[in-house]
């Protein structure tokens, strides 16, 4: 049976473990809905966290910051990093495990994705790394807690899942814990994209 690519994901496609949906969310379509309009892309890059590991930031437990992480699968953690940044997550099975989404491929809106980003953002960036990902789909925290798999807000599409011989697996990046969960190879990124220049 052939999969329809605008599909909305349900919350079982999200509960799971996390490892299994970082890597099947490549090649699934992100959606955000604003007062501004809409924007929409292809997701390329993603990374898994576990409590069970240090690198996590439900690895200390539930705190005001990370309620979200422990809401149930499709639930949005959306945390601020560096005073400029803002990373979007999106909850999976296990409590505190979740999924950072780090890279897409622009698809609609790209106009809109400009004007949030900047004219000196190149187009092989706009959605390049956590922070440009948000900034671009107006994303920020306000959004920590909603649920992507009901609310109009955000919506993740089934487009087109990614198979094994486009993917690319390593460890996470700019992750601070001990030096073997630092090592885990929890990062999932297709393997070649057209115009995305310096995309890691």
């Amino acid at each position: 049976m052939a999969i329809d690519p605008t599909a909305r994901l349900s919350r079982d496609f999200f509960a799971r473990d996390s490892l299994a949906v970082a890597r099947d969310l490549l090649g699934r379509v992100i959606r955000t809905r604003t007062a501004e309009g809409e924007t929409a892309g292809r997701i390329v890059e993603t990374e898994a966290y576990r409590p069970t590991e240090s690198c996590s930031h439900s690895s200390r437990g539930r705190t005001a910051r990370t309620a979200s992480m422990f809401g149930a699968p499709a639930t949005v953690y959306v945390y601020f990093i560096y005073g400029m940044h803002h990373c979007v997550n999106l909850v999976t099975a296990g409590d505190g495990a979740a999924v950072l989404l780090r890279a897409l491929v622009p698809t609609e809106g790209v106009a809109l994705m400009r004007a949030r980003r900047g004219p000196k953002a190149p187009d092989a960036r706009l959605c390049a790394g956590p922070g440009s990902l948000c900034r671009a789909l107006g994303i920020d925290r306000t959004w920590d807690g909603l649920d992507a798999a009901s609310d109009e807000r955000i919506v993740l599409h089934a487009g087109v899942p990614m198979g094994d011989d486009d993917v690319l697996v390593g460890p996470r990046i700019g992750v601070v814990g001990r030096p073997e969960d630092v090592a885990l190879p929890w990062r999932w990124r297709e393997r070649v994209v057209p115009a995305r220049r310096g995309v890691r």
